[in-house]
């Protein structure tokens, strides 16, 4: 198994899985492009995860609050679709792209609802070029999916979606 940290939450993942933290200082290109925390590679697939922390124990409580608003209102789609296309041309740039990838955002806030959660993923999918909805012309000429899945999630949807990849604060 592989355990991922990311302040004071973990995820576990199974033996096989290929884990990497891809938004630390070796990465290089920081500097001029935003990056995803993790890049995990499956036998089928490959996962792009974000995780924001507004209920970090060291989080300010006013900080927690325009976090939590910002997001409701959309303030951090933009960063966060920059996040995965600039993680997409890197893998891209680095010919690491030859399977599925799916983007998942960890939300730690237990204040956003289910239906905020599926605002927010609906929003991602509209940002990002899904495969499904793409025109049928497009998908004849398409090579592979930039986007295969997309989904937006606090920990409690997280750990009902993904059973075999529990997160926990710890």
């Amino acid at each position: 198994m592989t355990t991922l940290t990311e302040g004071n939450l973990q995820i576990t993942f199974p033996c096989g899985a290929n884990v990497r933290k891809f938004d630390n200082k070796s990465h290089g290109l920081l500097r001029c492009m935003k990056a995803v925390d993790f890049v995990v590679e499956f036998t089928d697939r490959v996962s792009f995860i974000e995780i924001k922390d507004p209920e970090h124990p060291c989080a300010l409580s006013k900080d927690s609050k325009q976090f939590i608003k910002d997001f409701r209102n959309e303030r951090l789609d933009n960063d966060l679709y920059y996040k995965f296309r600039d993680s997409f041309l890197d893998e891209w740039a680095c010919d690491r792209t030859d399977k599925p990838i799916d983007y998942w955002i960890l939300i730690a806030s237990k204040k956003l609802t289910k239906v905020e959660l599926g605002r927010r993923t609906d929003a991602m999918k509209s940002k990002l070029p899904m495969f499904e909805a793409l025109p049928e012309s497009l998908k004849k000429q398409w090579k592979q999916k930039i986007v295969a899945n997309c989904g937006v999630f606090n920990i409690c949807t997280w750990n009902k979606n993904f059973p075999n990849y529990p997160v926990k604060r710890i």
